[in-house]
């Protein structure tokens, strides 16, 4: 007897164990931050202090001073300075937008699984499942823009699979290529896997408008940041992102990306691997079916196979589990409605399909993994960020207010104080891009430089990682102190030095140090 499938409860059921996740993480955190939430990661503040300046003072940067391009989602930035423009500057903005777009997460895929699945049972497990594998209540949690885009690309893949059955559909379908650059500009690789795909199944017309709706957003941005800053795209995405030369190094450079990023990458065996061979085993499975009917028969896997792969090559795969959320949570509803298509839950368990089980088995073993780490950066990364770029920011904000401060990790800093930034990664300062881009370490040219800047512009205090300079701290930089943390998870160095960039400040800067109330985890050594 079939019972019918009830979505409501499903997606009910489903949003209330997620919610439970969060909340429990949440509330657990407060006991270690002085009663307030503090995110995991101090990029979350960078986002933050983009909105207050666009929100206040119609600034686009990360001080109210001038430009800079230091948000690698735009679009997510400017809504939260809506945002901040209706409610006020208040920190939790972005948990609240994330909680809100997690149930959209969640009512996508109920959505979707309840058209594959037959039972609520199922529909509920595969709910949960996705959530946690793509570890969304950490995505939540760390205030970040990994949630929305998650959203708008599930809503693209469930957008997909009804193309043929609605106006709707393709509205929504083209919509979210339109949204999904300027959210994450990694979407590049989707719109160039899915368009080509499109090209080869001879879908000219779907292939166009494609790449249409997925550049023309990130062209008119690219054009409007170069007549600012001098660069197409952001400066994290500069800073960070691959380099390919187009000189007489191309091919070797080239060959030590695919084996450095791909083949010898432990995040493309950790994240990607397995979902991947699941798609291999489905073409495999349809080797007999012809070429463009083994396309349309595993569409969207192809795809997603595919942008795995220019992700690992030229962006990010590492750190949160934050850079392949979206990509994570296609593979899963892709390979949920591949195996409903073809299999029932009776024949799916027999010899010929052991392989596929063994992968997919796999998959649940790899979010168990990510479930532990995850879980170890939710019990200490709130601490350690406030502990450490929280405490960096509250004596700032109390000394050096609107002073000069050179600084690395600039997020805390920037949103808590009002201070002139040099920020020697330069995601905030595209003077220092030069001697930090790809591939690229600080060296004496570094050196020279940075001497003679802050000692024209008469820089104050600086707060970083020594060991970032590579040996290259500026001769006249006396240090003042050092602030150390423990049960470090998550800050990017266990120890931050305070430095007086300008000598004749030292003595008041070691006394500041000694009269500001750190947190009593703060071990503060005085040089």
């Amino acid at each position: 007897m079939n019972i019918p499938i009830n979505p409501a409860k499903t997606f009910l059921i489903s949003l209330l164990l997620f919610l439970a996740v969060c909340s429990g993480y949440y509330f657990l955190s407060l006991t270690k931050t002085d009663g307030h939430y503090i995110y995991v990661i101090d990029d979350a503040y960078i986002h933050l202090a983009m909105a207050k300046n666009f929100a206040l003072h119609d600034v686009w940067g990360v001080t109210k001073y001038k430009f800079s391009s230091s948000s690698s989602s735009p679009l997510f930035t400017f809504l939260i300075a809506v945002l901040m423009k209706i409610f006020g500057n208040h920190d939790l903005i972005p948990l609240y937008f994330n909680l809100l777009f997690s149930g959209g997460i969640v009512f996508i895929l109920n959505k979707f699984y309840s058209k594959i699945f037959s039972s609520d049972v199922k529909i509920i497990s595969a709910n949960i499942f996705t959530v946690l594998f793509v570890t969304l209540h950490l995505q939540v949690l760390s205030g970040m823009e990994h949630v929305f885009q998650v959203f708008v690309f599930a809503l693209n893949i469930f957008c997909f699979y009804n193309l043929n059955q609605s106006k709707s559909a393709k509205y929504g379908f083209f919509i979210s290529l339109l949204l999904l650059g300027l959210i994450r500009f990694e979407s590049m690789f989707y719109f160039v896997s899915l368009a080509f795909i499109f090209f080869l199944i001879k879908n000219w017309k779907y292939g166009i408008a494609v790449l249409a709706c997925g550049f023309i957003p990130i062209l008119m941005f690219c054009i409007f940041n170069h007549s600012q800053s001098g660069y197409w795209f952001p400066n994290s995405v500069v800073v960070k992102g691959t380099a390919i030369h187009f000189n007489a190094h191309f091919f070797s450079d080239l060959i030590y990306i695919v084996k450095n990023k791909l083949i010898f990458s432990r995040s493309l065996y950790k994240i990607g691997f397995f979902p991947i061979l699941i798609c291999c085993w489905f073409v495999w499975h349809d080797r007999k079916s012809g070429f463009e009917k083994i396309l349309k028969q595993n569409f969207l896997l192809i795809v997603l196979s595919f942008t795995f792969i220019l992700h690992c090559l030229f962006a990010e795969t590492r750190y949160l589990f934050r850079y392949e959320a979206y990509l994570i949570t296609g593979f899963s509803m892709a390979i949920f409605e591949r195996i409903c298509r073809n299999f029932s839950f009776n024949n799916f368990f027999i010899k010929r399909n052991i392989l596929l089980v063994v992968f997919l088995s796999a998959n649940f073993g790899l979010m168990v993994y990510k479930l532990s780490v995850s879980h170890r950066i939710l019990i200490f990364g709130n601490k350690n960020i406030y502990e450490q770029h929280v405490q960096s920011a509250k004596f700032l904000h109390t000394y050096y207010n609107d002073s000069k401060v050179v600084a690395n990790d600039i997020g805390a800093v920037s949103y808590f104080t009002d201070i002139h930034l040099l920020d020697i990664v330069g995601l905030a300062s595209v003077e220092t891009i030069p001697y930090n881009g790809s591939e690229v370490a600080f060296d004496h040219r570094f050196k020279k430089f940075i001497s003679e800047y802050t000692v024209k512009n008469k820089f104050d205090v600086a707060v970083v990682y020594e060991v970032w300079f590579n040996g290259q701290i500026p001769d006249h930089w006396r240090k003042a102190a050092e602030l150390t943390i423990s049960e470090n998870v998550n800050a990017a160095r266990t120890t931050v030095s305070i430095y007086s960039v300008n000598p004749e400040n030292f003595s008041q800067l070691q006394k500041n140090i000694r009269d500001f109330k750190w947190n009593k985890n703060v071990q503060v050594i005085i040089k």
